[in-house]
């Protein structure tokens, strides 16, 4: 298990914009395939973005292309997810999870992650 922390979690206008945070420590997320989740009240846990590890592939649910980027910063053993453009929609818990493991594509299917962190909420209304 990779305890991992999100964090950056907000209030946000419709329209705004937030950047999430994961992290961890003790090892070096770069080995780890890293999701986004996200899961609003009474729906299912949906999978946002994900990234491969070691600068592999990226992947994006349709609802959020072009509006998310999901990125490492090698030196803060982090991965961020960039939201702009956030609508109502959008207002969630979001979680990251990671996959351990160097292949070089990832999914957004729960099952495939070992490790889940907490949470962040992000609420957009005005």
């Amino acid at each position: 298990q990779l305890p991992l922390w999100e964090s950056g979690g907000a209030l946000v206008q419709p329209g705004g914009s937030l950047t999430l945070s994961c992290a961890t420590f003790g090892s070096n997320l770069d080995d780890y395939a890293i999701g986004w989740f996200r899961q609003a009240p009474g729906k299912e846990r949906e999978g946002v973005a994900c990234i491969a590890s070691r600068g592999g592939a990226t992947r994006y649910v349709d609802s959020v292309k072009d509006r998310f980027t999901i990125s490492r910063v090698n030196l803060m053993n982090a991965v961020y997810l960039e939201m702009s453009s956030l609508n109502p929609e959008d207002t969630a818990d979001y979680f990251c999870a990671s996959h351990v493991g160097q292949g070089a594509l990832c999914t957004l299917t729960s099952t495939w992650y070992d490790s889940w962190g907490q949470g962040t909420q992000v609420t957009v209304s005005s």
